[in-house]
Protein backbone atom coordinates (compact mmCIF):
# COMPACT_ATOMS: atom_id res chain seq x y z
CA UNK A 1 0.00 0.00 0.00
CA UNK A 2 3.04 2.26 0.33
CA UNK A 3 2.96 3.00 -3.40
CA UNK A 4 -0.60 4.30 -3.01
CA UNK A 5 0.58 6.76 -0.36
CA UNK A 6 3.92 8.13 -1.46
CA UNK A 7 3.58 10.55 -4.34
CA UNK A 8 5.95 11.50 -7.13
CA UNK A 9 7.65 14.89 -7.25
CA UNK A 10 7.28 16.36 -10.73
CA UNK A 11 8.99 19.14 -12.60
CA UNK A 12 11.14 21.27 -10.30
CA UNK A 13 8.99 20.60 -7.22
CA UNK A 14 11.01 19.11 -4.35
CA UNK A 15 8.04 17.03 -3.17
CA UNK A 16 4.67 16.03 -4.64
CA UNK A 17 2.14 18.87 -4.86
CA UNK A 18 -1.55 18.25 -4.25
CA UNK A 19 -4.85 20.14 -3.96
CA UNK A 20 -7.13 20.67 -0.95
CA UNK A 21 -10.56 21.84 -2.10
CA UNK A 22 -13.03 23.50 0.28
CA UNK A 23 -15.54 24.08 -2.56
CA UNK A 24 -15.81 27.71 -1.51
CA UNK A 25 -18.93 29.71 -2.36
CA UNK A 26 -18.35 33.41 -2.93
CA UNK A 27 -20.79 36.25 -2.51
CA UNK A 28 -22.94 36.46 -5.64
CA UNK A 29 -22.10 32.85 -6.55
CA UNK A 30 -23.99 29.60 -6.02
CA UNK A 31 -23.12 26.13 -4.77
CA UNK A 32 -23.72 24.88 -8.31
CA UNK A 33 -21.00 27.19 -9.59
CA UNK A 34 -18.65 26.22 -6.75
CA UNK A 35 -19.08 22.52 -7.49
CA UNK A 36 -18.54 23.12 -11.21
CA UNK A 37 -15.28 24.87 -10.30
CA UNK A 38 -14.25 21.78 -8.34
CA UNK A 39 -14.68 19.67 -11.46
CA UNK A 40 -12.59 22.15 -13.46
CA UNK A 41 -9.99 22.16 -10.70
CA UNK A 42 -9.73 18.36 -10.58
CA UNK A 43 -9.17 18.22 -14.33
CA UNK A 44 -6.64 21.06 -14.22
CA UNK A 45 -4.80 19.36 -11.34
CA UNK A 46 -4.71 16.08 -13.25
CA UNK A 47 -3.54 17.78 -16.45
CA UNK A 48 -0.74 19.65 -14.64
CA UNK A 49 0.64 16.75 -12.61
CA UNK A 50 -0.69 17.46 -9.12
CA UNK A 51 -0.74 14.19 -7.19
CA UNK A 52 -4.11 14.28 -5.38
CA UNK A 53 -7.28 16.30 -5.01
CA UNK A 54 -8.93 16.10 -1.59
CA UNK A 55 -12.27 17.51 -0.45
CA UNK A 56 -12.88 18.57 3.17
CA UNK A 57 -16.05 17.90 5.19
CA UNK A 58 -17.67 21.00 6.69
CA UNK A 59 -21.20 21.62 7.91
CA UNK A 60 -23.47 24.64 8.37
CA UNK A 61 -20.97 27.01 6.74
CA UNK A 62 -22.51 29.13 3.97
CA UNK A 63 -19.10 29.80 2.40
CA UNK A 64 -18.35 26.15 1.63
CA UNK A 65 -20.28 23.48 -0.26
CA UNK A 66 -18.36 20.39 0.83
CA UNK A 67 -20.67 18.84 3.42
CA UNK A 68 -20.76 15.50 1.52
CA UNK A 69 -17.24 14.54 0.40
CA UNK A 70 -18.20 11.06 -0.83
CA UNK A 71 -20.85 12.51 -3.15
CA UNK A 72 -18.46 15.12 -4.52
CA UNK A 73 -15.66 12.59 -4.98
CA UNK A 74 -17.91 10.28 -6.97
CA UNK A 75 -18.63 13.16 -9.34
CA UNK A 76 -14.95 14.08 -9.62
CA UNK A 77 -14.06 10.46 -10.30
CA UNK A 78 -16.39 10.51 -13.29
CA UNK A 79 -14.51 13.49 -14.77
CA UNK A 80 -10.91 12.38 -14.16
CA UNK A 81 -8.77 9.38 -15.00
CA UNK A 82 -5.42 9.48 -13.17
CA UNK A 83 -5.36 11.85 -10.21
CA UNK A 84 -5.88 10.44 -6.72
CA UNK A 85 -9.09 11.63 -5.05
CA UNK A 86 -9.87 11.65 -1.38
CA UNK A 87 -11.27 13.18 1.76
CA UNK A 88 -9.34 15.81 3.62
CA UNK A 89 -11.08 14.69 5.59
CA UNK A 90 -14.17 12.79 6.57
CA UNK A 91 -14.94 13.66 10.18
CA UNK A 92 -15.28 10.19 11.67
CA UNK A 93 -17.24 11.17 14.83
CA UNK A 94 -20.09 12.33 12.57
CA UNK A 95 -20.61 8.90 11.00
CA UNK A 96 -20.96 5.22 11.77
CA UNK A 97 -17.74 3.45 10.70
CA UNK A 98 -19.74 0.98 8.59
CA UNK A 99 -21.25 3.83 6.56
CA UNK A 100 -17.80 5.28 5.81
CA UNK A 101 -16.49 1.85 4.81
CA UNK A 102 -19.42 1.42 2.41
CA UNK A 103 -19.10 4.91 0.92
CA UNK A 104 -15.38 4.62 0.27
CA UNK A 105 -15.68 1.02 -0.87
CA UNK A 106 -18.13 2.35 -3.45
CA UNK A 107 -15.70 5.08 -4.48
CA UNK A 108 -12.91 2.52 -4.77
CA UNK A 109 -15.16 0.47 -7.07
CA UNK A 110 -15.80 3.57 -9.20
CA UNK A 111 -12.12 4.54 -9.41
CA UNK A 112 -9.92 1.57 -8.45
CA UNK A 113 -6.57 2.49 -7.01
CA UNK A 114 -7.30 6.24 -6.94
CA UNK A 115 -9.12 6.81 -3.65
CA UNK A 116 -7.73 8.05 -0.31
CA UNK A 117 -9.63 8.00 2.97
CA UNK A 118 -8.46 10.88 5.14
CA UNK A 119 -10.04 10.95 8.60
CA UNK A 120 -10.39 13.67 11.21
CA UNK A 121 -11.63 13.46 14.79
CA UNK A 122 -13.30 16.89 15.00
CA UNK A 123 -16.93 17.41 13.90
CA UNK A 124 -16.00 20.00 11.28
CA UNK A 125 -18.59 22.41 12.63
CA UNK A 126 -19.98 24.02 15.80
CA UNK A 127 -21.42 22.12 18.75
CA UNK A 128 -25.09 22.62 17.88
CA UNK A 129 -24.57 21.37 14.34
CA UNK A 130 -22.55 18.44 15.64
CA UNK A 131 -25.55 17.49 17.80
CA UNK A 132 -27.82 17.76 14.77
CA UNK A 133 -25.56 15.27 12.99
CA UNK A 134 -26.75 12.69 15.58
CA UNK A 135 -23.36 11.99 17.02
CA UNK A 136 -23.18 9.65 20.01
CA UNK A 137 -20.70 9.30 22.84
CA UNK A 138 -20.64 5.52 22.92
CA UNK A 139 -17.34 3.71 22.70
CA UNK A 140 -17.37 1.58 19.59
CA UNK A 141 -16.67 -2.00 20.62
CA UNK A 142 -16.65 -3.40 17.12
CA UNK A 143 -12.88 -3.66 16.92
CA UNK A 144 -12.09 -5.26 20.28
CA UNK A 145 -9.14 -7.53 19.91
CA UNK A 146 -7.68 -5.53 17.02
CA UNK A 147 -3.92 -4.95 17.23
CA UNK A 148 -4.61 -1.41 16.00
CA UNK A 149 -6.81 -0.86 19.03
CA UNK A 150 -4.28 -2.31 21.43
CA UNK A 151 -1.59 0.02 20.05
CA UNK A 152 -3.79 3.09 20.47
CA UNK A 153 -5.64 2.56 23.77
CA UNK A 154 -3.10 4.61 25.70
CA UNK A 155 -4.37 7.73 23.93
CA UNK A 156 -7.52 7.59 26.00
CA UNK A 157 -10.50 8.62 23.85
CA UNK A 158 -12.93 6.88 21.54
CA UNK A 159 -11.57 8.01 18.18
CA UNK A 160 -9.03 5.16 18.17
CA UNK A 161 -11.88 2.68 18.74
CA UNK A 162 -13.89 4.18 15.89
CA UNK A 163 -10.83 4.06 13.65
CA UNK A 164 -10.10 0.43 14.53
CA UNK A 165 -13.72 -0.54 13.83
CA UNK A 166 -13.63 1.22 10.48
CA UNK A 167 -10.39 -0.56 9.59
CA UNK A 168 -11.97 -3.92 10.43
CA UNK A 169 -14.88 -3.16 8.09
CA UNK A 170 -12.53 -2.04 5.31
CA UNK A 171 -10.51 -5.25 5.64
CA UNK A 172 -13.54 -7.46 6.38
CA UNK A 173 -11.59 -9.24 9.11
CA UNK A 174 -13.60 -9.23 12.33
CA UNK A 175 -12.68 -12.41 14.24
CA UNK A 176 -15.03 -15.38 14.46
CA UNK A 177 -17.53 -14.97 17.27
CA UNK A 178 -17.43 -11.18 17.15
CA UNK A 179 -20.89 -9.51 16.98
CA UNK A 180 -19.90 -7.91 13.67
CA UNK A 181 -18.25 -10.96 12.14
CA UNK A 182 -21.17 -11.58 9.78
CA UNK A 183 -21.50 -7.94 8.73
CA UNK A 184 -19.77 -6.98 5.50
CA UNK A 185 -19.11 -3.52 4.10
CA UNK A 186 -20.09 -3.67 0.45
CA UNK A 187 -18.57 -2.98 -1.96
CA UNK A 188 -15.66 -4.62 -0.19
CA UNK A 189 -13.40 -7.66 0.19
CA UNK A 190 -16.32 -10.07 0.60
CA UNK A 191 -17.01 -9.56 -3.11
CA UNK A 192 -13.49 -10.39 -4.21
CA UNK A 193 -9.82 -9.63 -3.54
CA UNK A 194 -9.91 -5.97 -4.49
CA UNK A 195 -7.81 -3.15 -3.06
CA UNK A 196 -9.12 -0.67 -0.56
CA UNK A 197 -8.41 3.02 0.05
CA UNK A 198 -5.40 3.80 2.23
CA UNK A 199 -6.34 5.48 5.51
CA UNK A 200 -4.74 8.78 6.47
CA UNK A 201 -5.09 10.56 9.79
CA UNK A 202 -5.57 14.32 9.74
CA UNK A 203 -4.95 16.70 12.59
CA UNK A 204 -4.26 20.20 13.85
CA UNK A 205 -2.70 19.17 17.19
CA UNK A 206 -0.65 16.37 18.66
CA UNK A 207 -3.35 13.77 19.27
CA UNK A 208 -3.78 12.49 15.71
CA UNK A 209 -0.07 12.97 15.05
CA UNK A 210 0.80 10.54 17.82
CA UNK A 211 -1.95 8.10 16.89
CA UNK A 212 -0.84 8.07 13.25
CA UNK A 213 2.70 7.38 14.39
CA UNK A 214 1.67 4.56 16.73
CA UNK A 215 -0.36 2.90 13.99
CA UNK A 216 2.20 3.42 11.23
CA UNK A 217 -0.21 5.47 9.10
CA UNK A 218 0.41 8.51 6.89
CA UNK A 219 -0.33 11.83 8.56
CA UNK A 220 -1.65 15.12 7.17
CA UNK A 221 -1.37 18.26 9.29
CA UNK A 222 -3.58 21.35 8.88
CA UNK A 223 -0.83 23.95 8.73
CA UNK A 224 -3.21 26.31 6.92
CA UNK A 225 -5.14 27.00 10.13
CA UNK A 226 -2.84 25.76 12.90
CA UNK A 227 0.59 26.92 11.78
CA UNK A 228 2.14 27.29 15.22
CA UNK A 229 1.52 23.60 15.94
CA UNK A 230 2.95 22.27 12.68
CA UNK A 231 6.53 21.47 13.63
CA UNK A 232 5.70 20.10 17.13
CA UNK A 233 3.02 17.83 15.64
CA UNK A 234 5.28 16.57 12.87
CA UNK A 235 8.07 15.95 15.37
CA UNK A 236 5.65 13.97 17.56
CA UNK A 237 4.47 11.95 14.56
CA UNK A 238 8.00 11.02 13.57
CA UNK A 239 9.06 10.24 17.14
CA UNK A 240 5.98 8.05 17.69
CA UNK A 241 6.18 6.24 14.37
CA UNK A 242 6.22 2.46 14.39
CA UNK A 243 6.60 0.59 11.08
CA UNK A 244 3.45 -1.17 9.95
CA UNK A 245 2.07 -3.13 7.04
CA UNK A 246 1.09 0.25 5.58
CA UNK A 247 4.35 2.21 5.87
CA UNK A 248 7.91 1.34 6.83
CA UNK A 249 8.79 5.00 7.47
CA UNK A 250 6.83 8.17 8.30
CA UNK A 251 5.06 10.05 5.54
CA UNK A 252 3.86 13.53 6.47
CA UNK A 253 1.85 15.91 4.31
CA UNK A 254 0.89 19.45 5.29
CA UNK A 255 -2.04 21.51 4.09
CA UNK A 256 -0.89 25.01 3.21
CA UNK A 257 -2.87 28.06 2.12
CA UNK A 258 -1.24 29.52 -0.99
CA UNK A 259 -2.42 31.76 -3.78
CA UNK A 260 -0.51 33.05 -6.79
CA UNK A 261 -1.58 35.81 -9.16
CA UNK A 262 0.03 37.58 -12.07
CA UNK A 263 0.62 40.62 -9.84
CA UNK A 264 1.36 40.61 -6.11
CA UNK A 265 -1.41 43.12 -5.40
CA UNK A 266 -3.96 40.88 -7.11
CA UNK A 267 -2.95 38.04 -4.83
CA UNK A 268 -3.25 40.28 -1.76
CA UNK A 269 -6.77 41.34 -2.75
CA UNK A 270 -7.84 37.72 -3.16
CA UNK A 271 -6.43 36.34 0.10
CA UNK A 272 -7.98 39.23 2.03
CA UNK A 273 -11.40 37.84 1.07
CA UNK A 274 -10.58 34.53 2.74
CA UNK A 275 -9.20 36.28 5.81
CA UNK A 276 -12.40 38.31 6.23
CA UNK A 277 -14.48 35.16 5.77
CA UNK A 278 -12.48 33.43 8.52
CA UNK A 279 -12.80 36.46 10.81
CA UNK A 280 -16.56 36.33 10.44
CA UNK A 281 -16.61 32.59 11.05
CA UNK A 282 -14.48 32.88 14.18
CA UNK A 283 -16.72 35.63 15.55
CA UNK A 284 -19.98 33.76 14.98
CA UNK A 285 -20.95 35.49 11.73
CA UNK A 286 -20.34 32.86 9.03
CA UNK A 287 -21.35 33.78 5.51
CA UNK A 288 -20.39 33.57 1.86
CA UNK A 289 -16.82 34.49 0.97
CA UNK A 290 -16.87 38.26 0.37
CA UNK A 291 -15.76 39.89 -2.86
CA UNK A 292 -12.38 41.64 -3.04
CA UNK A 293 -14.20 44.98 -3.15
CA UNK A 294 -16.15 44.14 0.01
CA UNK A 295 -13.03 43.01 1.82
CA UNK A 296 -11.11 46.17 0.87
CA UNK A 297 -13.97 48.40 2.00
CA UNK A 298 -14.46 46.62 5.35
CA UNK A 299 -13.71 48.82 8.38
CA UNK A 300 -11.56 46.54 10.55
CA UNK A 301 -11.33 47.29 14.25
CA UNK A 302 -7.84 47.12 15.78
CA UNK A 303 -8.56 43.65 17.18
CA UNK A 304 -9.95 42.48 13.83
CA UNK A 305 -6.95 43.89 11.99
CA UNK A 306 -4.64 42.01 14.34
CA UNK A 307 -6.51 38.77 13.62
CA UNK A 308 -6.43 39.31 9.85
CA UNK A 309 -2.74 40.22 9.83
CA UNK A 310 -1.97 37.07 11.82
CA UNK A 311 -4.06 34.98 9.45
CA UNK A 312 -2.40 36.40 6.35
CA UNK A 313 1.04 35.79 7.84
CA UNK A 314 0.47 32.05 7.45
CA UNK A 315 -0.65 32.25 3.81
CA UNK A 316 1.88 32.01 1.00
CA UNK A 317 0.76 34.52 -1.62
CA UNK A 318 2.13 36.82 -4.29
CA UNK A 319 3.58 36.33 -7.74
CA UNK A 320 4.31 32.76 -8.91
CA UNK A 321 7.99 33.15 -8.06
CA UNK A 322 7.20 34.48 -4.58
CA UNK A 323 4.82 31.61 -3.94
CA UNK A 324 7.37 29.03 -5.07
CA UNK A 325 9.95 30.55 -2.76
CA UNK A 326 7.51 30.57 0.15
CA UNK A 327 6.46 26.96 -0.40
CA UNK A 328 10.08 25.84 -0.72
CA UNK A 329 10.97 27.59 2.53
CA UNK A 330 8.01 26.00 4.31
CA UNK A 331 8.94 22.54 3.10
CA UNK A 332 12.50 22.98 4.31
CA UNK A 333 11.35 24.18 7.74
CA UNK A 334 8.89 21.34 8.24
CA UNK A 335 10.51 18.50 6.31
CA UNK A 336 7.09 17.71 4.81
CA UNK A 337 6.99 14.83 2.34
CA UNK A 338 4.14 16.42 0.37
CA UNK A 339 2.45 19.83 0.14
CA UNK A 340 -1.33 20.04 -0.25
CA UNK A 341 -2.29 23.51 -1.43
CA UNK A 342 -5.58 25.21 -0.69
CA UNK A 343 -6.44 28.53 -2.34
CA UNK A 344 -8.36 31.10 -0.30
CA UNK A 345 -10.19 33.35 -2.73
CA UNK A 346 -13.66 34.62 -3.61
CA UNK A 347 -14.04 33.43 -7.18
CA UNK A 348 -13.33 30.20 -8.98
CA UNK A 349 -11.39 31.99 -11.69
CA UNK A 350 -8.78 33.26 -9.24
CA UNK A 351 -8.39 29.83 -7.66
CA UNK A 352 -7.96 28.06 -11.00
CA UNK A 353 -5.49 30.68 -12.19
CA UNK A 354 -3.48 30.28 -8.99
CA UNK A 355 -3.01 26.52 -9.43
CA UNK A 356 -2.02 27.02 -13.06
CA UNK A 357 0.56 29.64 -12.09
CA UNK A 358 1.98 27.47 -9.30
CA UNK A 359 2.24 24.56 -11.74
CA UNK A 360 4.13 26.82 -14.15
CA UNK A 361 6.41 28.10 -11.38
CA UNK A 362 7.43 24.51 -10.60
CA UNK A 363 7.65 23.53 -14.28
CA UNK A 364 5.05 20.80 -13.79
CA UNK A 365 4.27 18.85 -16.96
CA UNK A 366 1.35 19.33 -19.30
CA UNK A 367 -0.22 15.87 -19.33
CA UNK A 368 -2.92 14.68 -21.75
CA UNK A 369 -6.38 15.53 -20.48
CA UNK A 370 -8.83 12.67 -20.00
CA UNK A 371 -11.63 12.69 -22.53
CA UNK A 372 -15.23 12.36 -21.34
CA UNK A 373 -15.24 8.76 -22.58
CA UNK A 374 -12.03 7.93 -20.69
CA UNK A 375 -12.67 9.79 -17.46
CA UNK A 376 -13.48 7.58 -14.52
CA UNK A 377 -13.14 4.32 -16.48
CA UNK A 378 -9.40 3.67 -16.52
CA UNK A 379 -9.63 0.47 -14.46
CA UNK A 380 -13.20 -0.53 -15.14
CA UNK A 381 -14.53 -3.75 -16.61
CA UNK A 382 -17.02 -2.33 -19.07
CA UNK A 383 -20.50 -0.91 -18.79
CA UNK A 384 -23.85 -2.43 -18.08
CA UNK A 385 -26.00 -3.12 -21.07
Amino acid sequence: MTDAIRGEARGAAPVPLSVLDLVTVGSGRTATQALATSVELSRLAERRGFHRHWVAEHHSMPGVASSSPAVILAHLAAHTRRIRLGSGGVMLPNHAPLVIAEQFGTLEAFAPGRIDLGLGRAPGTDGATAAALRRTDRLNEGALGSPLLERSRELGEDFPEQLAELTRFLDDDFPDGHPYARIHAVPGPVQGPKGRPPVWLLGSSGFSARLAGLLGLPFAFAHHFSARNTIPALDLYRESFRPSGVLDAPYAMIGVAALAADEAEQARRQVLTGALAMLRLRTGRPGLVPTPEEAEAYDFSPAEREFVDGWLANIVYGTPGEVRTGLDDLRKRTGADELMITANAHGGEARLRSYELIADAYELPHLPEASDSEAGTDSGEGTAG
